[in-house]
């Protein structure tokens, strides 16, 4: 089982050094009208008193960085398993969506509330991350998600991009090259371990989304309770 502690510790001290040379992945597509990559996602929202104190803490980045891309209430999440990585032309009626609302909804049998410990920043070459730390349901049912859905032949790219073990929200992407790479870094770091609080739920949403969960491309398709 992967030590999340030493995995954000990790990645942060291998993105110090994009940062220091210059190296940190703008996005171009964040303000772009004609991004069109979608697909469907399985998540979780964190209670409104922890959102509430990332958003102390992105306002104090954003006085240091005001042209970044700062995620809202809204849009804060942690992905539980993205089934459908969102691409360019992906379309619900081409799916039978039914099919995958049974394979969560049995998948969640028997489950018991998730809780999650947000406590944390960490970085990497194209995003600011709340640390999550997720109690043992979580990946209990990530794997329950993985073996239903690899046996099922219907279209998932699960783990395609990268195999999700962590329970981490991100907050921020770079919209623009950090011009106050070092200021910024020692905001992060003075966060490094910061409480910003614990929840538990026993809702989670399937939902169709853009790649950055903005809520006025998002589509609720099923809230499932555990």
């Amino acid at each position: 089982m992967i030590n999340l502690k030493e995995h954000y510790k990790k990645l942060y001290e291998e993105t110090k050094h994009y940062f220091i040379s210059n190296n940190c992945q703008v996005d171009r597509l964040i303000d772009a009208h004609s991004d069109q990559r979608f697909g469907i996602t399985l998540l979780l929202r964190p209670s409104i008193n922890v959102k509430n104190n990332i958003q102390k803490f992105l306002s104090k980045l954003k006085e240091i960085e005001p042209d970044q891309y700062y995620y809202p209430n809204s849009d804060i999440h942690i992905t539980v398993l993205s089934i459908i990585s969102c691409y360019e032309g992906f379309d619900l009626n081409h799916i039978v969506l039914d099919r995958y609302i049974k394979i969560i909804q049995e998948s969640l049998i028997d489950a018991s509330k998730i809780k999650i410990e947000c406590k944390g920043v960490t970085a990497s070459p194209s995003c600011v991350m709340i640390k999550g730390f997720g109690n043992p349901v979580l990946n209990d049912i990530r794997n329950r998600l993985r073996i239903q859905f690899k046996n099922s032949g219907l279209e998932q790219s699960i783990d395609t991009r990268y195999t999700i073990l962590t329970a981490h929200a991100t907050v921020v992407r770079y919209r623009k090259p950090i011009s106050k790479k070092l200021e910024f870094l020692d905001l992060i770091e003075e966060y490094i371990t910061y409480d910003f609080g614990s929840f538990d739920t026993d809702r989670l949403e399937l939902v169709y989304n853009d790649w950055y969960q903005r809520e006025r491309y998002v589509k609720k398709i099923q809230d499932f309770r555990i």
